[in-house]
């Protein structure tokens, strides 16, 4: 078992965000575990950071079942055998369609991601940090500028990460008596490849389709560092991080 660093688990870590948001962790101290659907993704993820072998675990999940994303907690306890950080990442979206054209079954697919998926891996790291010794931790969320405003089109995306908020506000309470931190960052328009389309043009609420300013990922993941390297007796409850020009105040 090895316990070199603080240890940080990173769901969708195969590419984007939660990428940068884990080679961050890697250069800010961490021993980051870079869980997500595709291996081949999470390697190149591994590659990139040229970490040492104790700092760095590859395992393949999926945040949807059950029994995978106890297969990642069990990898980590047979690791590391504790948990300081977990950073809910892992998300997807639907179509963009009419309300009234969306399926069941595209519905249910971004619900078990984007909500299960977060509530499944929060509760093994809130059973792990409850036990362990020192005891605590910190379990970051990834929300969404749509945990506030929607964007056209976008019930079942728009739906989940209003539920991520409440599920953030439940685990900071809940985890309170047992050390365990929990936060939320809302990001807007980071420059990933989940938001190239924006630079064609997207469209707004009024029915334009209209070019949308992105920012940098990399501050998204400077970001996530500063609220991993907070003391848990510190808590950034809601963060908002976004493009300076995006249309968010006032987007409606």
């Amino acid at each position: 078992m090895e316990t070199p660093k603080r240890i940080a688990v990173v769901t969708g870590a195969g590419s984007g965000i939660g990428r940068e948001a884990a080679l961050a962790l890697l250069g800010g101290g961490f021993a980051v575990v870079l869980a997500g659907r595709s291996g081949e993704a999470l390697e190149e993820t591994a590659a990139l950071a040229r970490a040492a072998p104790s700092d760095l675990l590859v395992q393949p999940t999926d945040v949807a079942s059950p029994p995978s994303v106890a297969a990642l907690f069990g990898a980590v306890e047979a690791k590391y055998g504790r948990i300081d950080l977990l950073f809910n990442n892992a998300g997807t979206s639907a179509r963009g369609v009419e309300f009234d054209e969306l399926t069941y079954d595209e519905w249910s697919a971004v619900v078990a991601v984007n909500l299960t998926g977060a509530f499944l891996s929060s509760q093994h790291a809130f059973r792990m940090m409850k036990s362990q010794s020192p005891r605590g931790g910190r379990i970051i969320n990834n929300g969404s500028i749509s945990a506030h405003a929607p964007r056209p089109n976008s019930a079942p995306y728009t739906a989940t990460k209003h539920a991520l908020t409440g599920l953030t506000r439940s685990l900071s309470l809940d985890g309170r008596k047992y050390d365990i931190a929990c936060c939320q960052i809302d990001i807007g328009n980071a420059a990933t490849r989940r938001t190239e389309r924006m630079a064609a043009g997207i469209l707004q609420a009024d029915g334009r389709i209209a070019v949308e300013p992105r920012m940098d990922v990399g501050d998204v993941a400077k970001a996530v560092l500063f609220m991993a390297g907070l003391s848990l007796d510190s808590n950034v409850q809601f963060l908002t991080i976004m493009a300076t020009k995006m249309p968010y105040i006032g987007r409606g």
